[in-house]
């Protein structure tokens, strides 16, 4: 039988465990509904026999997420495109705690997108440690390993994952200015203004899910993104007519905050429509990842209806 206490452990927990669990699946809706189903668990389960609320909760959730991801990597091979995780706004509690630089990059659209590349206990280990400060010990006793082995695991994983992130990071305030140029830059219909933000190497890459049509591969190179953006965001008759008909009306560009960083969001009648994360690094802007499945812009989508919401800084199309 449930008592309240039992409830008000579970509702204390939630937003740590709503926060891993994000972190380990990409996916605000995947993410609840595996703390949903740590609930029930928590419910079914002996709780006179649990001493620790908090390492059984975490455990049960791991252990969900784990079936997750495996079945994740196996229905991906077949996912429309390039797969991208779901972006949330600032202020969402999945994304969870902030107080590190380690925290904030750990839920930013970049790392999520390549803690893909991470085995499913490797990004456990790594969401664990590098996010939540787990000592190996506890993370080992979760995950039934030795710690040994979870020292490795981690030691594996952060250097998968720094092996594609830029090595000189941009404080906030100029990652928005760097962002707001690149916007200015896009709609000035002049590939040279991009290519002095865009790193030489930059990759653009696009989720549509096979929902909306996006490019199924990254477009890679300076060069060869600008003059892409520049096609794109041309105001011609023929493309404000296709983008009409495909959304309802012209598109509001804003800027916002999105997974800890300044992104650009696409709307019409207040829904989001796309969201552009920019990766932005001391040598330039080095990464695009452009989210456009309505599936995953379902939530930011309430967010953004409920948010207070400056003038747009500009409408195209």
């Amino acid at each position: 039988m449930q008592c309240p206490h039992d409830a008000e452990v579970f509702q204390a927990a939630r937003p740590r465990l709503e926060a891993i669990a994000y972190r380990l699946l990409g996916s605000a809706g995947d993410a609840e509904d595996a703390v949903q189903d740590t609930y029930l668990r928590w419910l079914a389960a002996d709780r006179e026999q649990i001493r620790t609320p908090e390492a059984w909760l975490t455990k049960v959730l791991t252990n969900i997420c784990l079936n997750q991801l495996t079945s994740a990597r196996a229905r991906r091979e077949t996912y429309v495109g390039q797969w991208l995780p779901e972006p949330v706004l600032a202020g969402d509690p999945m994304l969870g705690p902030a107080e590190t630089a380690e925290q904030r990059e750990s839920v930013s659209i970049a790392v999520l997108t390549l803690m893909e590349r991470l085995s499913p206990k490797e990004r456990v280990v790594y969401v664990l440690r590098e996010a939540f400060g787990y000592p190996h010990s506890e993370i080992a006793q979760i995950l039934d390993i030795s710690e040994a082995n979870s020292q490795q695991i981690h030691r594996r994983a952060r250097q998968h994952v720094a092996e594609g992130r830029a090595r000189r990071t941009v404080d906030a305030a100029a990652a928005r200015r760097i962002v707001e140029e690149f916007l200015a830059a896009t709609l000035s219909g002049d590939t040279a203004p991009l290519l002095k933000l865009l790193a030489d190497g930059a990759v653009s890459i696009a989720d549509g899910g096979g929902k909306v049509h996006a490019r199924t591969t990254p477009l890679v190179g300076a060069l060869a993104i600008a003059r892409f953006l520049r096609s794109v965001f041309r105001p011609t008759p023929a493309r404000r007519a296709l983008v009409h008909s495909l959304v309802g009306g012209s598109v509001q560009m804003h800027v916002a905050e999105v997974n800890g960083g300044p992104a650009v969001l696409f709307t019409t009648g207040g829904q989001v429509v796309g969201v552009l994360s920019p990766e932005v690094t001391a040598d330039g802007i080095t990464a695009l990842h452009i989210q456009a499945n309505p599936d995953k812009l379902e939530r930011i989508s309430q967010q953004w209806a409920a948010a207070e919401r400056t003038e747009p800084y500009a409408t195209v199309w």
